[in-house]
């Protein structure tokens, strides 16, 4: 016999023998309970479902490839936004559990009822990293009509404050909140036929919205808080106000009963919205049957109104920080664009869709001497009023160093400077373009910052590779102040285009991506300017991002003037590529002025002083060139080295090598000389040119 006391007290006697699967793998287990598992991974959106929760869930393994979305349709709308609630509730307040009942559809079209738990990890933070959990059928627990703890008008109420919350925890700015009533899913959330919302706005009740289409009734698109209206009694009292039939509607409210008793409107709850003691509008939900309101009814509604309320006051509160962010940031731009001789510039900026803070965004248009302009875009790092703060210093400073006369190199190295000696933690990243518009040529200098493009009069479109440097700041602190300066020529027609990262990065695309849509955009843009800039601005308004952007478009013309144009180029020791466009700036700059005759001679002779500077100083050399008007017209060029030793001539005879370039500069020039300076000295000299009538077909 068996011992029955030996098996109660958990012992195995030898005639009863243990089965030989005996305990069960849990695989078994939850299979024969209809039971699967899933594993999903937060950060990269990846789910796993085992093979019973695919046949719980009524998925067909070929069709499920590792993601929530694959799951779309499975379960139903107002299930499904439930769920989601519930998850991203236990997310955020820090659960470490959930459970749910939700409905499944069917191969046949029909449901049933499934459950799911799950068990959420975090970091040592607190932060979410990933759910592992069970789903199960739950058909024969809960039968066909649901589950009745709790019941199902319960389970209703909870799904619609679930639903209204999550959809406006999306909602920042007050139109997000009203485009999601103008929605006809907000009627369907709300389960009411019709809804109204209303604003206060200067001491008016101004009607938003309606839905799920309009029924607007003249006289009630703006009414006063002391109006005969339900909107206004509830916003007067602070208090909600419950209509439960016509009769009713009929004999509180006779002038606004008359205008809807034909849309079908029977019964109404009107609900006051309230943020911190103080009324912001109304919300009203109308019904076609008459209805009385259960207390669990008008409980639900209060708790909506609150959190509609908290949603409008917070959108409001975002709308005045960053109207008042971007007005900030605008009043430290450029209040005018100044009108500049033979080109035409424009200028957007747009603030960030994401976010309410300023951003160090800039532009900047300077009027030179000798028909030049300066072109300036920067972004200053951070989205803040330091930010901000920075930007303004910087343009000025960098509008000052380029009005007192310095190369587009000193005028990036000293602003560089000048952001390390503010002692701030930000940098900034910024492009410089001088543009001689007399002769077309461009000098342009990068800090840190993006390649601009060149759109032809053709409407093709390029990315001109610009040298650059570190940011203007790092660039100081790391001792590595020198720039190099790139070249370019501009014709007539042509158009400039300098940009902050804004107008081409988008998440989840890299830089040349964007790059490549930008140039396709202006490619098939409209060739006036200001149309142009209103696309680039429309296209970036168009998505979501947290980045400011700031465009300038500078296009030439033609030559301003006849005469008076000056270039300057900084050409560092071992510098080749500086040497090379200094010699590419001599020669477009002659060609330009209409000096082609003389064209060999001007190159031959700058290339001769500086490479001499060169070669018996220790520093770098500044050529200049320019064009002097008169009684008669000189190509003037200039070589500047810091150097306090004046050149000698050496005749020939003499013994050495050094000064025989002299007398190469002696006889092709019509004159020449040297001028001590400050820190060195300059050697220049000139050249008569003719004076023609036709310029530019003459540079042509």
């Amino acid at each position: 016999m068996v011992d029955r006391g030996a098996v109660d007290r958990g012992v195995t006697p030898a005639a009863v023998p243990s089965p030989d699967d005996w305990p069960a793998r849990p695989e078994l287990i939850l299979a024969l309970n209809q039971t699967g598992s899933f594993d999903w991974d937060l950060d990269t959106g990846r789910l796993h479902l085992d093979p019973a929760a695919l046949e719980i869930l009524q998925m067909p393994p070929e069709r499920f490839h590792g993601s929530i979305a694959d799951l779309a349709g499975r379960v139903p709308r107002d299930d499904a936004a439930r769920l989601d609630a519930l998850v991203s509730q236990h997310l955020k307040n820090g659960s470490d559990t959930y459970g749910a009942y939700y409905r499944i559809r069917t191969g046949d079209g029909g449901m049933r009822w499934t459950y799911t738990q799950g068990r959420i990890q975090r970091d040592a933070e607190g932060r979410p990293l990933r759910i592992l959990g069970l789903v199960r059928d739950a058909t024969q627990e809960l039968g066909q009509a649901g589950p009745r703890e709790p019941d199902a008008e319960r389970r209703h109420q909870t799904t619609v404050v679930e639903t209204i919350t999550a959809a406006l925890a999306h909602a920042r700015t007050v139109q997000d909140v009203i485009d999601f009533f103008k929605d006809s899913r907000a009627v369907e959330h709300l389960g009411s036929d019709l809804l109204v919302l209303g604003l206060l706005d200067s001491g008016r009740i101004h009607l938003v919205a309606e839905g799920p289409s309009e029924h607007f009734i003249p006289g009630t698109l703006y009414t006063r808080v002391d109006d005969d209206f339900p909107m206004s009694e509830v916003i007067r009292t602070l208090a909600p106000r419950f209509i439960e039939s016509p009769e009713e509607f009929a004999s509180g409210y006779p002038w606004l009963w008359e205008r809807i008793k034909d849309i079908g409107i029977a019964s109404a709850a009107y609900l006051p919205l309230i943020a911190q003691a103080r009324p912001i509008g109304a919300l009203g939900l109308l019904y076609r049957d008459a209805r009385g309101f259960t207390r669990q009814e008008r409980n639900l509604f209060i708790a909506l109104s609150s959190s509609l309320s908290q949603a409008i006051a917070r959108a409001m509160l975002f709308d005045q920080e960053h109207d008042l962010a971007e007005g900030l940031q605008q009043s430290m731009l450029p209040r005018r664009i100044p009108e500049v001789p033979g080109a035409q510039i424009a200028v957007r900026y747009r603030s960030a869709r994401m976010g309410r803070d300023i951003g160090g965004d800039w532009y900047d248009a300077i009027p030179l001497p000798g028909g030049r302009v300066g072109a300036v875009i920067g972004d200053v790092q951070g989205h803040d009023t330091h930010a901000a703060a920075v930007m303004g210093q910087l343009r000025i400073v960098l509008r000052a160093y380029a009005t007192e006369g310095h190369s587009p190199a000193t005028v990036m190295a000293r602003a560089s400077s000048f952001l390390h000696e503010l002692e701030t933690d930000r940098f900034a990243t910024c492009t410089y373009a001088e543009a001689d518009l007399t002769t077309g040529v461009v000098q342009l200098v990068r800090a840190g910052h993006i390649d601009p493009l060149l759109r032809h009069t053709d409407g093709t479109c390029r990315r001109l590779p610009v040298s650059g440097g570190l940011p203007l700041g790092l660039s100081a602190e790391f001792g590595r102040i020198d720039y190099p300066v790139t070249t370019v020529e501009l014709d007539p027609g042509e158009t400039l285009m300098m940009f902050t990262d804004g107008l081409v990065e988008q998440p989840g695309s890299d830089l040349d991506e964007g790059m490549r849509r930008l140039s396709g955009l202006v490619r098939e843009g409209p060739y006036d300017l200001d149309k142009l800039a209103d696309l680039l601005c429309d296209v970036v308004g168009e998505r979501v991002g947290e980045d400011d952007m700031a465009v300038l478009l500078l296009r030439r013309h033609g030559p301003a003037t006849r005469g008076g144009g000056r270039l300057q180029q900084h050409i560092a020791p071992a510098d080749p590529d500086g040497l090379s466009a200094g010699r590419h700036m001599i020669r477009a700059a002659v060609r330009a002025w209409g000096a082609r005759e003389r064209s060999d001679e001007v190159e031959l002779v700058a290339d001769e002083l500086v490479t001499n500077a060169l070669l018996h100083t220790d520093g770098a050399a500044v050529v200049t060139i320019r064009m002097i008007t008169g009684p008669e017209r000189r190509v003037r060029v200039e070589v500047e080295d810091k150097s306090s030793a004046l050149p000698r001539r050496r005749e020939p005879g003499e013994s050495g090598v050094s000064g025989r370039g002299l007398l190469l500069v002696d006889r092709l020039a019509d004159v020449w000389g040297v001028e001590p300076r400050g820190t060195g000295k300059s050697v220049w000299c000139e050249f008569v040119v003719p004076d023609r009538h036709h310029v530019a077909d003459d540079a042509g």
